[in-house]
């Protein structure tokens, strides 16, 4: 086991799949000599060459389009596109090219792809940089939706998505890159669609992903010292989506509380308690509670940008309410 940053984590996972695999590059804003905006491609232009590491123009349409190709001709992408925010500029890329070629094309050509992207917020960074719209990529076919919460999950995360012939989206919590944990030595994956029982509980289930986690492992602190056991499940992956993971822990403790740094209206959270309400409607005590970010676009103000995130108060108190 070692101990490092979710970035270095990362970066680990790319290095090591480059020194393997020549068709293997990676494209985006100020990820050569700069070393990325987060530190995740620090080093590797030195190491691999401007032929494998290309900075790109500030185009991501341009160079999200240009990764598709690279990816259709045989080459294995890592596309960069700074925030999620602006990932918005090459929606047309992703959702009706990189996400159907290989259904237009009936199985006869594949998009292996992976995009990553840096969500969330926590910094103060402003509106234009902050938000948490995952849930829009789960809601398309074609693509799989990757958000680790930690620095093992990341790097075992990432490998498996350069084994996986179809396109990922790579989701990175912006205030997560420097949060250290242990990494397992050797050559471990972890697979997608298979969440973390984060902690185990008999009580209630709080459900997160990527920095909501940490919320509810907090908030599962707190309900410990009222006699409430909860339980935490890190989904890891939005699609595929491991719902019996989720059902398994409701079923054990007739509570929900799933939790989002996203909006609340129409987020991923909405498809997580409907799947709950489905599957476990029998054995809910309480209907599933939804605590999720403030309907406005995030405050550049620190003490805004705060109170327009969950809080672990809202949850402990979401979970109080079922008792």
């Amino acid at each position: 086991m070692a101990e490092m940053a979710i970035r270095d984590a990362l970066r680990d996972a790319i290095r090591e799949r480059m020194l393997v695999d020549e068709r293997v590059i990676v494209m985006g804003e100020d990820i050569g000599a700069y070393g990325g905006s987060y530190g995740v491609t620090r080093g590797l232009l030195e190491e691999f060459g401007p032929e494998r590491i290309r900075d790109t123009p500030i185009s991501e349409l341009g160079f999200v389009g240009t990764g598709i190709g690279a990816a259709v001709g045989g080459l294995r992408p890592v596309v960069e596109i700074m925030t999620i925010n602006f990932s918005f500029l090459a929606m047309d890329q992703i959702v009706n090219n990189a996400s159907k070629i290989h259904y237009m094309f009936g199985g006869q050509v594949s998009v292996p792809l992976i995009i990553r992207m840096a969500s969330g917020a926590g910094l103060s960074t402003g509106a234009q940089h902050s938000h948490s719209v995952e849930g829009w990529f789960a809601h398309i076919p074609g693509l799989k939706v990757v958000c680790p919460s930690n620095a093992a999950d990341a790097k075992g995360l990432l490998r498996t998505a350069f084994e996986d012939g179809n396109p990922i989206i790579f989701i990175e919590n912006t205030a997560l890159y420097s949060l250290r944990g242990e990494v397992p030595d050797g050559d471990y994956h972890v697979p997608f669609g298979q969440a973390r029982v984060a902690r185990e509980g008999t009580d209630v289930t709080l459900i997160g992903y990527s920095g909501s986690v940490y919320q509810a492992l907090g908030c599962a602190d707190q309900l410990a010292e009222e006699d409430i056991q909860a339980e935490v499940i890190d989904l890891r992956t939005l699609r595929p989506l491991d719902t019996d993971a989720v059902v398994k822990s409701v079923k054990k403790t007739n509570h929900a509380v799933v939790i989002e740094h996203a909006w609340r209206f129409g987020g991923f959270g909405a498809e997580v308690a409907a799947q709950i309400q489905e599957h476990t409607f029998d054995d809910l005590d309480a209907p599933v509670a939804r605590v999720a970010g403030v309907e406005v676009p995030m405050p550049y103000s620190f003490e805004l940008e705060k109170a327009a995130l969950p809080s672990e108060s809202q949850v402990v108190e979401a979970v109080r309410a079922m008792f």
